[in-house]
């Protein structure tokens, strides 16, 4: 089985690597067939030499049988030579369990529920707001204060 894939070069932490096609028994930086490109990673996604493919070398390969791996893949369909192939879904192993599942769910709801319930108290504080703006209460009539308990000028201040 030939599967196009990268092989390492460089030196420590200056990562490049080759792209090439080999048997899929071999290590990774092994014995290869054909050199199909190059990528460099340390270099800006927009530099056009951070990935050099030979395009009809690699169709070539797919067409006899070769199998991209998942980065090469991602590659050949960013430069249009491959149609995306459908992802598995995914294992259910980073999800948490059920109680804990059970506890976010709770936790939501609660949420929720404050949330309604401030929405609400600031729609009737709104509406409150609003209704003594367009009438005067009776309340306010009957606080004037009457005749009786109006002070005059005449009268002397009492001491106390």
């Amino acid at each position: 089985m030939l599967k196009i894939r990268l092989t390492r070069g460089g030196s420590k932490r200056r990562p490049y690597y080759h792209v090439v096609v080999a048997d899929a028994r071999c290590p990774r930086d092994g014995r290869f067939l054909e050199k199909l490109g190059s990528y460099n990673p340390l270099l800006e996604s927009a530099n056009e030499n951070r990935l050099v493919l030979n395009k009809e070398r690699i169709q070539h390969w797919l067409s006899v049988g070769a199998q991209p791996t998942d980065r090469i893949e991602k590659f050949l369909v960013d430069a249009g030579l491959l149609k995306a192939s459908p992802r598995p879904e995914q294992t259910k192993k980073n999800l948490p369990k059920a109680k804990a599942q059970e506890k976010m769910k709770a936790d939501a709801e609660k949420k929720a529920a404050a949330e309604e319930a401030l929405r609400a108290a600031k729609v009737a504080a709104e509406e409150a707001a609003a209704a003594p703006a367009a009438e005067p209460a009776p309340a306010e009539e009957a606080s004037a204060p009457t005749a009786e308990e109006v002070p005059t000028e005449d009268a002397a201040p009492t001491a106390e």
